[in-house]
């Protein structure tokens, strides 16, 4: 199981469960949100492995709803796909506060890059609940668009998770 970074989910010791975990020594004891969430992000994660199919958009909408689950912070993140949307990578690349995270476009292309992808789906959060682009949000994704294109690269979709709500730009018709 992938460990949860203290940090990562500060608000979750004080949710209570009804689930219940083995400890080291075999002792049942009542799983905390923290247990839950690090528990979701490792089936998560080998689930979507490199070298998965990623046969749909609502198969990484299902990916997307748990990577972000329970984050504080804005994180921007790319799933990198070869041609035949097999994951090659995925990558959180930039952490932010709690409405804003710093982009780099130079970053991304290279990230791209080191992977040999085909396409890629970029994904961030909003730690607000809301799962509407904001302006700044569509003139960061053309601009990440255009950067990618230059290298043949192409943006698939940007889904913005917010909650239980994802907006998807494809889907809206700005890609």
């Amino acid at each position: 199981m992938r460990p949860m970074p203290e940090s990562a989910y500060p608000k979750l010791d004080a949710i209570s469960t009804a689930l219940l975990v083995r400890n080291a020594s075999g002792e049942l004891h009542a799983a905390s949100a923290r247990d839950v969430l690090g528990a979701a992000h490792a089936v998560i994660d080998e689930l979507y492995a490199p070298g998965t199919a990623l046969g749909s958009p609502e198969a990484a909408r299902r990916y997307l709803s748990v990577h972000y689950a329970g984050r504080e912070e804005e994180v921007f993140s790319m799933v990198l796909l070869d041609p035949q949307n097999t994951i090659v990578g995925i990558t959180d690349l930039f952490r932010g506060t709690i409405d804003s995270a710093a982009i780099y476009p130079r970053e991304v292309v290279k990230t791209a890059l080191r992977y040999n992808a085909h396409s890629v789906l970029l994904a961030h959060n909003h730690p607000s609940g809301h799962a509407e682009p904001s302006a700044a949000d569509r003139t960061l994704t053309e601009r990440l668009r255009c950067a990618l294109m230059t290298v043949d690269i192409r943006v698939l979709d940007h889904l913005v998770v917010g909650g239980n709500a994802m907006t998807s730009f494809a889907a809206r018709g700005w890609l």
